[in-house]
């Protein structure tokens, strides 16, 4: 069974970008596949200091934290959701090391994201969101992954806890990307 795995890089595990990730994984796990979300914001990370020790340690990363079990997941998973609120029209610094950090890990794994999916999502309040997900897009094309789109941006306007539920759109689009992840994947394990 095909399993997606998500990554909220938002510091709250119950706000709008949490609950935009679940609003996915809900139409991924209704469609039969496997679907986990992991809490990456909010904990203690450090960046890639690109020392070129995970090429010597390959498919694992020298700085020993919850980041190289995040790499494993990766490994595990067929599709990768990447969710972020947008901060300062970017996205939060604990997502930042994900991206970093496990890109390089790849590359010294022969490219072993190659041909996963991977969508992200962003909570933002007016503006910024598309920079966001541009930054998470440029991790997913830059390791050779599929990328889906849905009815409009992956994101939701929302600002305060709950706003992403009143937006109707944004829960829309994020069903449609949901819908869209199963087809995809259902092309690809055929």
């Amino acid at each position: 069974m095909p399993k997606v795995f998500a990554i909220n890089g938002s510091p709250r595990p119950d706000g709008n970008t949490a609950d935009m990730l679940r609003t996915v994984l809900e139409v991924c796990a209704q469609a039969g596949l496997e679907a986990e979300i992991y809490q990456a914001g909010g904990r203690e990370v450090r960046g890639c200091t690109a020392c070129g020790g995970c090429g010597k340690h390959k498919g694992k990363c020298v700085i020993d934290d919850w980041v190289n079990e995040v790499y494993q997941k990766m490994m595990e998973a067929d599709a990768i959701l990447l969710g972020s609120p947008t901060y300062f029209s970017d996205l939060t610094p604990e997502l930042k090391s994900v991206i970093d950090r496990c890109g390089f890990i790849s590359r010294f794994d022969d490219m072993s994201l190659s041909r996963k999916v991977g969508a992200g999502v962003s909570a933002v309040r007016r503006a910024g969101g598309i920079h966001t997900l541009n930054s998470i897009n440029h991790f997913f094309l830059i390791n050779d992954m599929l990328v889906p789109g849905s009815s409009y941006w992956n994101m939701s306007l929302a600002r305060a806890k709950g706003d992403y539920n009143k937006d109707s759109e944004g829960v829309d689009t994020m069903m449609r990307l949901g819908e869209n992840i199963v087809w995809l994947l259902g092309k690809l394990h055929k």
